[in-house]
């Protein structure tokens, strides 16, 4: 196979962190920031708006305004100022982009605000100086948001808790761009959509996407030119004044991927009461948020996988969805089983250039229209850019039948697994050296194709970026992973090839201990990757991380990575940074050259338990802990890498997702590590381990599934530990040694 080699563009936009090295775009071309952001989530749905509630600026305040400014101000709605990331969206595009409220000559103070679940918020605000006769608030607004698939309320209650009839005139602002998300990410301004009067509100309509927002009761005056509803109020002391808000968004052609029917959650919730209450509280949110994360498979509504995050990949990721299934295994197999079959269907079947598309492989994303970010960035629909998903989805399959997958769910899909590792070594071995590599070929697509995708983030120990063709180190690891993994499921189902795929293994894991290993003043470690020459890109990454445990090092080789680990150039305090401190062009906020990732840090923390090394993984973990409590339990898809050195509580990465699937998955993952619990039931067998529990002692762990069946789990103080296992599963508790 002929491969064209092209070197990384830094000034291509990145998939996920924006343009790495400038902004070509001009202050108007900045991707919006989030980090303050008040986010309510029901997928395919969900409301960005400030911390006070209002979605967008006020009419005429400009960028940054805040809840009190300019009151009565209605000049220069329909202007084009950017309402940033601020908005209701649905299935990718954004319905609202404003959804003010102000109060006519009075200023709206705003006193609280915040989350009441994953798809419920609520703000309150005082009406300053509005019937009071003492110090006192007397006249409040309080603001309720509910999102659910496809539409947001807003329940609006005025409340005069004075002695004073007042009376004040509320005005509602609504506007839309209808924009598609990339333009959103890109921080386009597009021009507003005037809306048409309906009986009862506004409505926008744009290339078959149609938004309708009505209000009970009906405004007093409606403005449509100004996007303006006006409800004149008059209340006696002790009164309420309520009003619905309901905005209704669709594609005339349905979702692309529905959310599920209530009542069809693929886990169980497990209920966590530790020591350690931030721990609690961190698996109480992350479960509340995975559960509004949920989409289907239109082609089998009954399956169901994670969109990888909000706002900007609410839907099908390859990588993403796959990696959350593997972490909430121990809840049950459902979530990977749906996960499974819903990227099955859309495995590759022909060799498509513009696609990536290849025999065998496993999708990157899917959307419901091309991405255009720029002249040189632009994703088709269905992109198969990715090198990793196919292994992953392998290693998923092979989880989910060691967790309890129903043998016949499992046969179905053997074929699918067959394709998979046919295409890691027809395919993903380009030029047939032994190794996984990617490149773009087209020249639009993502530079790098690894989890970590922008432009920047796969270079040498000295700042200068690697060429492509790139073969990761952890991309070798899950090959060799899935390859084990195959051949077992194989072997266990009848069919042939399990000999091949062992033996493909073992010359994986020896030639990468040839080609990757390489070694500075602090010892031999593994070189993120190989460039186009294949010579080792030798900087120091949280990389390690997803090698340990696999199988693909030997015991030294993952105590000299243990080692590395908990080294202060890596180990921040509140997880792995991805980049080395110590490395040329480290950056605490680096989309992968320098943050922290808190999927990154908790597949580390159950990699070195794996290894036998919990005394490394324990630090790991308890950084993630005060990390979530740093943001209130809903950790985000990355936090920037300063550390406990300067830094008591992680700084926000201001544009990352938040929910997201991997992030809020980590929480199981870790919980998973400290019982070092693992499953074999084909062999009849579960696992506990508890080898670094000591700081969340007494533990008890309810609603595990293992096979259909409950697992709970306690660990006492003294460290002894009881497990409820279903009938016909022998329970094992062992001594973690490295292996």
């Amino acid at each position: 196979m002929d491969i064209t080699v092209k070197t990384h563009d830094i000034t291509k936009p990145v998939e996920g962190g924006g343009p790495p090295d400038g902004n070509p775009q001009g202050p108007s071309g900045l991707q919006p920031f989030l980090h303050d952001s008040c986010v309510t989530l029901y997928a395919p749905s969900f409301a960005i708006s400030r911390a006070d509630g209002q979605i967008g600026d006020l009419p005429g305040a400009g960028a940054g305004a805040g809840a009190g400014a300019g009151a009565g101000a209605g000049a220069g709605v329909l202007s084009g100022e950017s309402p940033g990331a601020d908005g209701f969206y649905h299935g990718d595009t954004r319905a609202l982009s404003r959804l003010t409220v102000e109060a006519e000559g009075v200023v709206l103070a705003p006193v609280r605000g915040g989350l009441d679940g994953a798809e419920r918020a609520s703000f309150r605000a005082v009406l300053r100086g509005l019937g009071e006769h003492t110090p006192d608030p007397a006249v409040t607004l309080r603001r309720r948001r509910h999102v659910t698939p496809g539409q947001l309320a807003e329940t609006l209650d005025v409340t005069n808790a004075g002695r004073q009839h007042v009376r004040v005139t509320l005005i509602v602002t609504a506007t839309t761009d209808l924009a598609p998300m990339e333009r959103v990410k890109s921080g386009d301004r597009p021009a507003p959509v005037p809306p048409a009067a309906t009986a009862d509100g506004l409505a926008w309509s744009q290339e078959a996407f149609t938004v309708r927002l009505g209000s009970t009761p009906a405004a007093t005056t409606a403005d449509p030119a100004s996007g303006r509803l006006t409800y004149d109020i008059q209340l006696a002391p002790g009164e309420t004044w309520t009003a619905l808000l309901r905005c209704e968004a669709a594609h005339d052609e349905g979702d692309q991927f529905p959310a599920p029917p209530s009542g069809s959650l693929p886990w169980r919730t497990p209920r966590l009461r530790s020591a350690d209450r931030r721990f609690d509280h961190w698996l109480d949110q992350s479960t509340a948020d995975l559960d509004r994360l949920r989409l289907t498979d239109p082609a089998d509504p009954a399956d169901q996988f994670l969109a990888a995050g909000a706002p900007w990949f609410l839907t099908l990721f390859g990588r993403d969805s796959l990696w959350a299934a593997r972490m909430l295994l121990p809840l049950g197999t459902d979530l990977a089983a749906g996960t499974l079959r819903t990227l099955a269907r859309r495995q590759g079947g022909a060799t498509d250039p513009e696609t990536e598309e290849q025999p065998g492989k496993i999708l990157h994303e899917v959307r419901r229209a091309a991405q255009r970010f720029d002249d040189t960035f632009a994703l088709p629909p269905c992109y198969y850019g990715t090198v990793d998903a196919t292994p992953l989805w392998i290693t998923l399959l092979h989880d989910a039948w060691r967790w309890g997958l129903a043998p016949e769910q499992v046969e179905q899909l053997l074929p699918h697994a067959e394709s998979a590792l046919a295409w890691m070594s027809e395919y993903g071995d380009a030029d047939g050296d032994g190794f996984l590599e990617y490149i773009d070929l087209t020249g639009r697509g993502l530079a790098n194709q690894g989890w970590k995708d922008s432009g920047d983030s796969i270079r040498h120990r000295d700042g200068r970026l690697a060429d492509s063709p790139i073969a990761l180190c952890e991309v070798q690891a899950y090959a060799y992973e899935a390859a084990r993994g195959g051949a077992d499921l194989l072997r266990a189902f009848g069919r042939p090839g399990a000999d091949r795929w062992e033996e493909w293994a073992e010359r994986l894991r020896v030639q990468f201990r040839e080609r990757f290993w390489v070694e500075d003043a602090r010892g031999p470690y593994p070189a993120v990757a190989l460039d186009r020459d294949k010579r080792p890109v030798d900087s120091v990454t949280s990389g390690f991380g997803h090698l340990l445990g696999t199988g693909l090092l030997d015991p030294e080789e993952s105590a000299l990575l243990a080692a590395r680990m908990t080294a202060p150039d890596l180990d921040s305090g509140h997880g792995l940074r991805t980049l080395s401190s110590d490395s040329v062009g480290f950056n605490p906020y680096g989309y992968h050259i320098g943050s922290i990732w808190p999927h990154d840090t908790a597949i580390a923390v159950h990699g070195l338990v794996r290894a036998g090394f919990p005394d490394a993984a324990a630090p790991l973990a308890a950084g993630l802990l005060t990390a979530s409590a740093g943001f209130d339990a809903r950790l985000p898809e990355l936090f920037a890498g300063h550390g406990t050195a300067t830094d008591a509580f992680p700084a926000p990465y201001p544009a990352s997702c938040r929910p997201q699937a991997w992030a809020a998955a980590s929480s199981v993952l870790v919980l998973q590590s400290v019982l070092g619990l693992s499953a074999d039931v084909p062999g009849g067998t579960v696992t506990v381990a508890p080898a670094f529990a000591e700081a969340y002692r007494p533990l008890r762990v309810e609603g595990f599934d293992i096979a259909g069946g409950r697992l709970d789990i306690s660990v006492r103080a003294d460290g002894t530990a009881r497990v409820d296992a279903p009938a016909g599963l022998e329970v094992k508790r062992e001594q973690v040694t490295p292996r």
